[in-house]
């Protein structure tokens, strides 16, 4: 699996980056704990699905290696989240989309990360997951929308709860595109309410990809 970049995004926190161009078969070789993770394997993948699985598992054990030397094996909460068994003040997040896996890691943060090809399938489920005026300012750019689409994941996956309405619940000041920038996000709640700084960058061309941590918030 070729790097892309491994890097550092605060003292306590690294962001993974490769492009996935191996086999099932060589991502398993490069995996460790074998067992623990064909236990946890899920039934009925296609060939693709299972790289971006394997891929995933394998990116976030070589980030590790650059924040411990703890020996520490991945399992998923009750919410899905993944986590550190041997390791469980850490936040970790997985996220691929083609060919692109991606992971944040943090010793003392909970953490969220996206990575989305840009296609018109996001302009399509816009009014699924944006509001009004989020869908005004997106327009009919694919590559908005589908950032748009990948800070609310972001934002989700930063606070794993499960049954959040996007359009209603998980909101995003209007933006001006770039190749790289911060947004503002806010999670709603009847009696909570807190703002994130999720910070975006587009890894190739037909990609963007968003990431925040605990770590940003003012």
């Amino acid at each position: 699996m070729p790097l892309h970049s491994l890097s550092p995004i605060s003292q306590t926190s690294l962001l993974g980056l490769w492009q996935l161009t191996e086999s099932a078969e060589q991502l398993w070789s490069a995996l460790p704990a074998h067992a623990h993770y064909l236990a946890r394997f899920p039934d009925g993948r296609d060939e693709a699905r299972t790289q971006q699985w394997l891929a995933g598992r394998v990116l976030a054990h070589q980030a590790l290696r650059e924040l411990s030397d703890a020996p520490a094996t991945l399992a998923n909460d009750a919410n899905g989240r993944p986590y550190f068994q041997e390791l469980p003040h850490y936040g970790v997040s997985l996220s691929h989309s083609g060919s692109w896996v991606a992971v944040l890691l943090s010793s003392q943060a909970a953490v969220g990360i996206d990575i989305e090809m840009i296609r018109p399938k996001a302009q399509r489920l816009a009014p699924r997951f944006l509001s009004e005026t989020e869908r005004a300012d997106a327009g009919d750019d694919a590559a908005k929308c589908s950032l748009y689409w990948s800070a609310k994941e972001t934002l989700y996956k930063l606070h794993s709860r499960r049954g959040l309405v996007f359009r209603e619940q998980l909101l995003l000041n209007p933006f001006e595109l770039r190749e790289a920038g911060v947004l503002t996000g806010h999670l709603l709640f009847e009696n909570f309410r807190s703002q994130h700084h999720i910070h975006y960058l587009r890894p190739s061309p037909d990609y963007v990809l968003t990431y925040a941590t605990s770590e940003l918030v003012p």
